[in-house]
């Protein structure tokens, strides 16, 4: 009997995310699966093959699965080893902004013309980031929502976006994401809480902020952060208690983004200024 092992690794109003760990003991196919709704695998090791009715399709680590809603399917094991996965569902409304249109079919559910396809590496390279920072708890929420989003976009396509310039209704649309941050900086703000806020979708909210600032909002953020931070580093002993009270998840994360950001961690600055 195959067994699972299953970790939730994320889980916000807009994504989830699980790491999937299958020992793949069983080599036969499998009894029947019928997912509730629609959602995207990235095998990362070992390989399978998903069987879905009368079509074949070997999932390995160059490869990206949909799994449909409603839609049946068996796995068998046709290779030792077993296999793991980055399971990954979206918000449905979210999921069909992302994906192109001529990879959808038409009906009110979001599902798939196609049951996989080829990613680039740079696909493979965000799957590992988003696995190992979640695992280790060094990635903010933000940031896990923003890489993950972009992580699809990849696999599934980029779709074009209506207008490439920096409008004036954009620039504004980001103003109004800028002052949200400022207003609690050290808040583990989500991605569906900003968007509320200033009124669109949160693929929109990605797409627009990266377009008009040039990087992405979780990156803005961290800016901010860090540039209070260095206003900061004369009034704390404890750069521990500095980095909780700034939002950062750990010391060690706050040090590193501090020093990836300025050269230096934060107490060889509070040297080189005479703070300490």
């Amino acid at each position: 009997m195959t067994e699972l092992a299953i970790q939730d690794l994320l889980d916000t109003q807009t994504v989830a995310i699980r790491d999937v760990l299958c020992d793949g003991k069983c080599r036969h196919k499998s009894a029947e699966e019928c997912p509730s709704s629609t959602y995207l695998v990235f095998p990362y090791r070992g390989v399978y093959m998903r069987h879905l009715g009368s079509n074949e399709a070997v999932a390995e680590a160059n490869q990206v699965l949909c799994f449909n809603q409603m839609e049946s399917y068996r796995i068998s094991h046709p290779v030792q080893g077993g296999d793991a996965c980055l399971s990954i569902s979206v918000r449905e409304d979210l999921l069909r902004e992302l994906a192109p249109t001529e990879h959808l079919h038409d009906g009110a559910a979001v599902t798939f013309s196609k049951q996989r396809w080829r990613i680039e590496p740079r696909a493979q390279v965000l799957v590992a980031l988003l696995r190992h920072t979640l695992l280790n708890k060094s990635i903010e929420l933000l940031e896990a929502e923003t890489l993950t989003l972009t992580l699809i976009r990849r696999a599934l396509g980029e779709r074009t976006s209506p207008t490439t310039r920096a409008t004036y209704g954009r620039q504004k649309l980001v103003d109004r994401a800028k002052l949200t941050l400022s207003s609690e900086l050290s808040r583990r703000w989500t991605l569906t809480e900003i968007a509320a806020e200033v009124g669109v979708s949160p693929v929109y909210l990605t797409q627009a902020f990266a377009q008009v600032e040039g990087v992405p909002l979780y990156r803005y953020q961290l800016r901010l952060r860090l540039a209070r931070a260095l206003d900061l580093l004369g009034s704390y002993d404890d750069l521990s208690t500095l980095g909780v009270d700034l939002g950062f998840s750990s010391h060690s994360h706050f040090t590193a983004a501090f020093r990836q950001a300025y050269g230096r961690t934060p107490a060889q600055f509070q040297r080189s200024a005479n703070l300490r």
